[in-house]
């Protein structure tokens, strides 16, 4: 089981990025979205805090503040994730969310360039031709 528990993980994960969508798209109306999106990054704050919380975890919120490198990286990924939800939202009140998802998830073909030259990371050919495939349905999905 656990050799697809990141499987069931990421499909979880895109079942509530799509709830984001939907959901952007219906609270967004007459509101300026760097506000909205400012009040959601509080939600998930306070909302997370409480999940590690329950989980157990507050004590190791020192350990991270310590290790500099860590801390760095998480911030710089925080605040790419702030930016990202920025013009998610602006794109999400400007237009069609079954245009503007499959464009923003291209961010996974982006990942795959930007681990395979910063991390190493290999890709198959299969691989290359999933990315090109994402690359081509997503043009396809946008241009209609």
């Amino acid at each position: 089981m656990t050799s697809y528990l990141w499987l069931i993980y990421a499909l979880l994960s895109a079942v509530t990025g799509a709830l984001v969508a939907i959901f952007g798209k219906i609270g967004l109306q007459q509101l300026d979205s760097n506000v909205a999106t400012a009040v959601r990054g509080v939600i998930m704050a306070v909302f997370l805090i409480g999940v590690i919380a329950v989980q157990g975890k507050l004590g190791m919120v020192p350990g991270l503040l310590a290790n500099k490198k860590a801390l760095t990286y998480v911030a710089l990924s925080g605040i790419a994730g702030a930016v990202s939800w920025i013009f998610y939202f602006l794109a999400v009140q400007n237009g069609k969310v079954s245009q503007i998802v499959p464009v923003d998830r291209l961010s996974v073909v982006f990942a795959i360039g930007l681990a395979f030259v910063f991390l190493g990371e290999r890709i198959s050919a299969w691989g290359l031709l999933g990315a090109a495939l994402m690359v081509a349905g997503a043009i396809m999905i946008a241009l209609t």
